[in-house]
């Protein structure tokens, strides 16, 4: 083929491969390539070229032998808290630096069954604590677009390789927008699925009851073919969903379909460009037959508090594993065991990553724990009700990703409330554990792209999905 074949959609280079024009092998050589001359962009933590290679062979022979998977062959990228056998896993943490995983997470073992090339694994915030992918212990994950400005955090590296062409899909994790803000900062598809409808084993934890794998990906097309290879049960999981996880409707008109707006996503300091790109697109909704619907959620105004209570806490039980004893490297010169600890945590967490465990041990300390943590699982209830409550009378919510787009590099340093202020948009949703979807929907003065968040009753991706198709086929014109 004469054209580059890593800008080919993954649908695109999945009909490749089939039509006999090109081969995996081919377009994971490309892919390989193409992450090499791009490694400025610090969309990788790890590049697998050797295993990626014989994966590409061995999908290569199966084709020829008539086998058919919608991934068969094709170049992905996994980021690093995602587990992968044999293939490091470090989290951006220089405590997990040297960790290579015994297992392959459970949706690793999907995409493997399902026949795709892990290429590598994708730069990140440290254990995904961050909104701009310059929390990496390693090195910051560049815009895609723009490098002086951040890829979006914390799933920054998988959004900068589907971007920039080093993967035709990734796959990211979503604590608190981690898939969907970097997807908006660098113009691709990303989706949050329900809570509990793609399986967390394997998922090296931040807060358990918040973190969410999903994939991203350049078309809506390809994200549903991501979700559905990733998607459904798995007894590894105690809070995996064994019932029916595709309750929403696939169609192609917008006839008496119903979208919501609820006014809290649209305070009056709402910046004018973002605004008038989601008005741009709801009006492209109701010209094409879609009823939009006001709404209202009125605790909004505490979701934002009520997230950095729990996760924090959570974060700081479920980090408290590295000690330099049983899990993560130990300091040299240590003489006792205060002093592992103490000197381990010390020279291996990152600033972030520091600030969220004193924050969750604050939280839970004897005589807070009542005024916060408590306080903040009530509202956590309160948060999903009202959402549930919206979402009755219509198929979904639209508002803005982020209230900005991607952001100078080095901001989120100066000034880290300013960075948590950026998740107001995408935090309720992990909180109420409801599907979300990041699509473009337009771009700013600078040329950067504007996303659009589509929020959706649970299990309804393929509603989400079909909403944001529709709209990318006609709507970003």
């Amino acid at each position: 083929m004469s054209m580059d074949i890593t800008e080919l959609t993954l649908g695109g280079l999945v009909a490749a491969m089939e039509a006999g024009e090109v081969s995996s092998v081919e377009a994971t050589e490309a892919t390989l390539k193409k992450i090499e001359e791009k490694k400025d962009l610090g969309a990788y933590v790890t590049v697998c070229g050797d295993s990626a290679m014989s994966a590409a062979k061995a999908a290569d022979k199966a084709r020829a032998e008539g086998k058919k998977s919608p991934l068969l062959g094709v170049p992905v990228a996994v980021k690093d808290n995602i587990c992968t056998e044999g293939i490091r896993t470090t989290c951006a943490s220089k405590f997990l630096e040297n960790y290579i995983p015994p297992y392959d997470a459970f949706v690793v073992r999907k995409l493997k069954a399902a026949g795709a090339v892990i290429v590598g694994k994708a730069n990140m915030d440290e254990f995904a604590m961050g909104s701009g992918s310059e929390y990496s212990a390693f090195f910051r994950v560049k815009n895609a677009i723009d490098p002086t400005r951040v890829a979006g955090g914390s799933s920054g590296g998988s959004a900068c390789a589907v971007a920039s062409y080093q993967a035709y899909a990734s796959l990211g994790s979503d604590t608190g927008g981690s898939i969907r803000q970097p997807a908006a900062f660098n113009g691709v598809v990303g989706l949050k699925p329900t809570y509990s409808a793609v399986s967390r084993n394997g998922l090296i934890a931040f807060a358990s009851s918040l973190d969410q794998i999903g994939p991203m990906a350049r078309t809506v097309a390809d994200c549903r073919t991501v979700y559905d290879v990733i998607k459904g049960h798995d007894a590894g999981d105690s809070t995996s969903y064994a019932g029916d996880v595709d309750k929403g409707d696939t169609f192609t008109s917008l006839k008496g379909r119903r979208i919501g707006v609820a006014k809290e996503f649209f305070p009056k300091e709402l910046n004018g460009e973002i605004r008038a790109a989601i008005d741009k697109a709801l009006a492209f909704y109701e010209s094409e037959g879609a009823e939009i619907v006001e709404t209202s959620i009125g605790s909004f105004d505490m979701a934002l508090a009520c997230y950095y209570i729990l996760s924090s806490a959570e974060a700081s039980s479920n980090l408290s594993r590295y000690d330099g004893v049983k899990y993560g490297r130990r300091a040299e010169g240590c003489v006792n065991l205060e002093d592992i600890y103490y000197k381990s945590r010390t020279e291996f967490f990152g600033a972030e990553v520091k600030r969220r465990i004193m924050l969750g041990n604050f939280v839970l300390s004897s005589g807070y724990y009542d005024a916060f943590y408590l306080r903040a699982s009530k509202a956590r209830t309160l948060i999903k009700k009202d959402f549930e409550s919206a979402l009755s009378g219509c198929d979904a919510l639209i508002c803005p990703t982020a209230p900005t787009t991607a952001y100078k590099a080095g901001m989120s340093a100066d000034d880290p409330s300013a960075a948590y202020l950026g998740d107001i948009f995408t935090v309720p949703v992990n909180i109420a554990g409801l599907p979300a979807l990041s699509v473009k929907c337009g771009e700013d003065a600078d040329k950067l792209p504007i996303g659009m968040q589509l929020i959706g009753k649970p299990y309804c991706e393929s509603t989400l999905m079909s909403l944001a198709e529709i709209y990318e086929k006609g709507g970003e014109r």
